[in-house]
């Protein structure tokens, strides 16, 4: 967290610059089933869903503004949660919170998908460096596979071990994907003519 403080102003400027609140306030469901405010910066056109209700975000989301996909990629976005695990609404590591207007679809479609209730929500977890935006119920049940299997193996050393995953796919997120990608093809014995 204390690496993320110089960027705060940067990003709380860059926000503001696409006309609406820099923080964005959503209720999400915590340990129990108790509803909790969470805080990120704002990603999206404000009103986002005004015109059709809750909808799932997806990773290339057309409702984001340019600073919000970027934010996005990099779960900078996700920085303002530290506040919600201070407050105790969260934990550092855990299943994703859900909104609550997803929760009785899910419930119904997924056997077992409120053992994920059973701890506190995380900003990071098992189930976010392993796959991908959940778009619906069917890639919503892949996520829940890898929370089950976090809620039975949790532990300090699977904790730290998410936390270096998470820090690494963030730092490898801030690298433009193609300078990656002409890096990782021109390592001896990969690419063309070698």
């Amino acid at each position: 967290m204390s690496i993320a403080l110089p960027l705060l102003p940067v990003i709380a400027f860059l926000v503001w610059r696409t006309h609406g609140p820099i923080i964005y306030r959503q209720t999400r469901l915590g340990e129990g089933g108790r509803p909790f405010t969470i805080y990120k910066f704002r990603t999206m056109v404000p009103d986002a869903e005004t015109s059709g209700g809750p909808q799932w975000a997806t990773e290339h989301d057309q409702r984001a503004t340019p600073i919000g996909r970027f934010l996005r990629r990099t779960h900078l976005d996700e920085i303002p949660q530290f506040w919600n695990v201070l407050k105790g609404d969260m934990s550092i590591v855990g299943p994703r919170p859900e909104r609550p207007e997803f929760v009785e679809k899910l419930e119904t479609a997924l056997p077992f998908w409120n053992r994920r209730l059973l701890i506190k929500p995380g900003a990071t977890g098992w189930a976010q460096i392993s796959s991908c935006y959940p778009l619906d119920c069917a890639s919503t049940a892949e996520k829940l596979s890898y929370d089950l299997w976090y809620i039975r193996h949790r532990s300090l050393a699977v904790d730290v071990a998410i936390c270096l995953k998470t820090a690494g796919l963030v730092l490898c997120s801030l690298v433009p994907e193609r300078v990656w990608t002409r890096r990782h093809l021109a390592r001896p014995g990969r690419g063309a003519g070698l």
